[in-house]
């Protein structure tokens, strides 16, 4: 009776082993994709702005609004807030950045 306990036991904990490091793995990589499409719909809208000259280099995410690049307002997928107004994106750097 001992040894199927000891077997029962074995098989759950490397079952658990190999469940738990994958649930972790497909979470993290849903909200780092989450966060990226958002990250890709600043740049996108604001090189299009950028290329009809009507923004500069560093584009604010309030001239995106303003201008009516961005119909909607953009918001962090893992906590629904809103981004603020002056997180930017910088065209020459390839730098963005997203404040919550």
């Amino acid at each position: 009776m001992k040894k199927n306990k000891i077997i029962t036991y074995t098989f759950f904990i490397i079952l658990g082993m190999i469940v738990v490091p994958t649930i972790y793995k497909i979470y993290t990589n849903h909200n780092n994709n989450l966060e990226r499409v958002i990250k890709e719909e600043f740049l996108y809208q604001a090189k299009i702005c950028y290329k009809e000259n009507n923004c500069e280099s560093k584009v604010l995410l309030k001239d995106l609004y303003e201008k009516e690049y961005l119909k909607e307002k953009l918001t962090n997928p893992l906590n629904k807030k809103y981004y603020e107004d002056n997180s930017y994106i910088d065209l020459e750097k390839n730098e963005i950045k997203l404040i919550s």
